[in-house]
């Protein structure tokens, strides 16, 4: 399963998804010639609550997505609100794992995956956040975000279908890299019901090694439940490359920027700020999501070399999920039905990991 995630798309409401569905899933599925396409489904917490709520109105849009040629086995449960308002920075992180408003909006979303996950599926997944931002996070908040992955777990081995949690490690964040992730889920958490989503963007900007990465994760014994096929800029001169990179500064996402020096790898939280904290002596990686197919502009790159040797070390079946949510600010995006096509093309030709159903 190669799904592209729809959180690029903004919805408030069952209407608007189906909407945003019409006008691009559709026509995606059309230009890539298949009959069903796979979606890693986003849906606010508003609409999650609703659709939890009433098993009728789930049935209903269930058919809704199969009369347009779509399927869902994964849903991305990161952002909870509205994650296309002007200026979302560090708001995307609220509410966190301590906060009781997570656990009922990952449940909602574990209950309509059950029910709209194709019988085919091996199991559902549901990606979402790395316990929180990682200011401020004291060792109270460590044991009740732990209590309430515990009873989502609790909650889980209930459902009558296999769906499965994946936390995603973000730069800047508590479980900042794979590592710390690993760390901190490692007993912690059953492997049965919880693992990692591996985003390669996030991967690419920690300047951790791929393949080195899998391996950690593979000896920790839990599973990469979801990979998040992304892609991150890079930038070999930063200095010489400013006046390219100044574009990629929009006010919307934060993007974070992390610089390869010999003494550590160096942090700035934002685009912004790395321009005026960073020495630029050496590369930068930033967590901006370019796509998978595209050729960045003069002085940049894309990690797409990460996003290949992560999924080919991979030795297990996952969802694969294209996740570009930057189209609305990227600088000349071009049409966003095409780029999605073209985007999942590419990734159905570079990504040769085991895919589950």
């Amino acid at each position: 399963m190669i799904a592209y995630c729809t959180n690029v798309h903004p919805a408030h409401d069952l209407a608007g998804i189906l909407d945003q569905l019409d006008r691009h899933a559709v026509g995606v599925r059309e230009r890539l010639g298949v009959d069903v396409l796979p979606l890693g489904l986003w849906m606010p917490a508003s609409v999650a609550r609703g659709l939890a709520a009433d098993p009728v109105v789930r049935k209903g849009f269930r058919d809704e997505l199969a009369a347009r040629g779509l399927s869902v086995s994964t849903l991305n449960a990161f952002p909870y609100g509205d994650f296309h308002d002007t200026v979302v920075k560090h708001a995307v992180y609220r509410p966190d794992w301590v906060d009781p408003r997570r656990l009922a909006y990952t449940r909602d979303c574990a209950t309509i995956l059950a029910d709209l996950m194709p019988s085919s599926a091996t199991y559902g997944s549901i990606s979402t956040l790395p316990l929180g931002w990682r200011e401020p996070w004291t060792d109270r908040d460590d044991a009740q975000a732990e209590a309430a992955l515990s009873e989502l777990t609790s909650f889980l081995r209930g459902l009558d279908r296999p769906v499965r949690l994946a936390v995603e490690p973000e730069p800047g964040c508590v479980l900042d890299t794979v590592a710390d992730a690993v760390g901190w889920l490692t007993g912690r958490v059953d492997p049965a019901h919880v693992g990692l989503c591996l985003d390669t963007c996030h991967l690419a900007v920690s300047w951790a090694d791929p393949v080195e990465t899998v391996e950690l994760i593979r000896r920790s014994g839990l599973p990469v439940v979801k990979v998040q096929a992304s892609a991150a800029l890079e930038v070999p001169d930063p200095r010489a490359a400013r006046e390219a990179l100044a574009d990629f500064a929009e006010p919307r996402y934060l993007h974070q920027v992390r610089e390869n020096a010999p003494e550590g790898v160096l942090a700035a939280d934002d685009l912004p700020e790395a321009f005026e904290d960073l020495p630029g002596e050496h590369p930068w990686r930033v967590h901006f999501h370019v796509p998978l197919h595209a050729v960045p502009r003069a002085g940049l790159r894309s990690t797409t070399d990460v996003l290949v040797a992560a999924v080919a070390a991979l030795d297990e079946e996952t969802h694969v999920e294209v996740e570009t949510y930057t189209w609305t600010v990227l600088p000349d995006a071009g049409d966003l039905t095409e780029g999605i096509a073209a985007e999942l093309a590419w990734a159905r030709e570079h990504l040769t990991t085991g895919v589950a159903v």
